[in-house]
């Protein structure tokens, strides 16, 4: 008998019809006359509540039947009496297709916590939570992709090893095959690259998006979607070694085309996901609330799904950082120094703090800000007439900070080569992308999302490490 997805058999009506559902033991309780058996396998958040009538054949199976078991049932559709599901499943006959010991299963019917079930990532995907998460993960990614489709972007693989710094901040993890017990060495006792597999020092990449420039300056409008990775040794809840990022690069777009997209688009995103994962959604927003119901109201997160929708209500807010300082200035918390890091004046870098205050507490809605110190900024981005910012656009949403960064990018070859040096970036390793300056030049604009603050933002998620699937972090490296 061919199988049938719990999902859909929880939709089903013809009863008294016989199927096959396969999937793992959620939960497992019974009687003297009946048990009943909660069998889940992915499709959905919800269970299929299995229905066992005892008899002696019964009883022998239910015995090696424990939460983790994976069955593969035959029984008959039939209304339920319960008032937690419409369909429920009469066994007719039950398979074992793997036993799972309660002595050494560690996921028993009971509450974990995430930092326990972070050390069972091989197992945590059987949980409500974690499988939610990964439910809504893929449709995030199949709505990144459909979003910029549907707009007529072309989907660029930019590489993964790479012998650039996008970023210059040089927290980059170094590839090579070398034999690291017998580095060669030059005759100035220097590492002799020239023997590497490349001939050159290479690395993992920190973004796609200089390569994604290339193919904007000939297909007008691009995106990547790939891993990106920083050595940064950092344990915060907001930083992985490992991540990944979409990149769109647009030819013939300003500053303020570059905000209207990034707008359009986490609009696009978060619609999507009330659209199309609703039950998830609402197992996630439930689970925050029972996480939070001791914290004082004041400290309680917003509700999940009246957050997301908040979002797609307010037109962002759009402040330069100028405007930002002097508001983050005059703050009571800056005032009364309750902020960690005091704003002192013009030229400081925001921390989460103070784009959560700007947020949360001042505009209460999403804020876009602009034209940043050019000091503080990346050495691509488009210098101002000022002579003192650069075209940069940070999105800050509630609760997750900064959730987008980009900029117009410098498209004059003088501007751009005079930053390169000026900062020390070698110019051999940067000449194709100052090569694009020189022939057709166009104003154009990018930015980059990164996809698991993305994730946080629309599951509720506090830690970073719970919304991909095998985090990766410092000292960590298992699955």
């Amino acid at each position: 008998m061919k199988r049938t997805e719990v999902k859909e058999a929880l939709q089903r009506t013809d009863f008294g019809n016989e199927i096959n559902v396969k999937g793992w033991v959620r939960t497992k309780r019974g009687s003297k006359n009946v048990a009943f058996i909660a069998l889940n396998d992915g499709s959905t958040i919800n269970n299929l509540q299995i229905v066992v009538e005892m008899n002696p054949e019964n009883d022998k199976i239910l015995d090696r039947i424990h939460t983790g078991a994976a069955l593969s049932v035959d029984g008959t559709l039939q209304e339920s009496v319960g008032s937690k599901q419409n369909v429920e499943l009469l066994a007719n006959t039950i398979e074992i297709l793997g036993e799972a010991d309660p002595n050494e299963y560690p996921l028993q019917p009971k509450k974990h916590s995430l930092e326990f079930l972070r050390e069972k990532a091989h197992l945590r995907f059987r949980t409500n939570t974690f499988s939610a998460i990964a439910r809504i993960r893929h449709a995030m990614i199949f709505a990144v992709h459909k979003f910029f489709n549907e707009r007529g972007f072309y989907n660029i693989h930019t590489p993964i090893i790479t012998g650039s710094d996008a970023e210059g901040a040089g927290e980059m993890f170094q590839v090579t095959t070398l034999d690291l017990e017998n580095v060669p060495k030059t005759e100035e006792g220097k590492v002799d690259y020239k023997q590497d597999f490349f001939g050159k020092p290479a690395n993992l990449t920190v973004s796609g998006q200089l390569e994604g420039e290339l193919a904007a300056l000939a297909l007008s409008k691009i995106y990547t979607f790939g891993p990106t990775f920083r050595a940064e040794n950092s344990n915060t809840s907001r930083h992985l070694a490992e991540f990944w990022m979409i990149e769109p690069e647009m030819a013939f777009y300003d500053l303020d085309d570059n905000m209207d997209l990034a707008e359009e688009m986490l609009k696009y995103l978060i619609q999507y996901a009330l659209d199309n994962c609703m039950d998830d959604l609402k197992f996630l927003s439930k689970r925050l609330q029972d996480e939070e119901k001791n914290k004082k109201a004041e400290e309680r997160s917003m509700e999940l799904i009246e957050k997301l929708r908040f979002v797609l209500e307010n037109p962002f807010a759009r402040v330069t950082y100028t405007e930002a300082i002097d508001i983050l200035m005059r703050s009571k918390p800056n005032k009364k120094k309750r902020f960690q890091y005091v704003i002192e004046g013009w030229g400081a870098d925001l921390q989460s703090e103070h784009e959560r205050y700007l947020v949360e507490k001042h505009f209460k809605r999403p804020v876009i800000l602009t034209d940043y110190p050019a000091g503080i900024k990346a050495f691509y981005m488009k210098q101002n007439e000022d002579g003192k910012t650069v075209r940069a656009m940070d999105v800050l949403f509630p609760q997750i900070g900064e959730i987008i960064g980009g900029s117009q990018r410098e498209d004059n070859y003088d501007k751009l080569y005079s930053r390169i040096k000026a900062l020390g970036i070698p110019e051999e390793s940067m000449w194709w992308y100052l090569e694009t300056r020189k022939f057709g030049s166009v104003p154009h604009s990018g930015f980059g999302l990164g996809f698991e603050r993305m994730i946080q933002f629309v599951t509720g998620m506090g830690n970073i490490r719970d919304v991909i699937p095998f985090p990766r972090t410092p000292q960590n490296l298992e699955f």
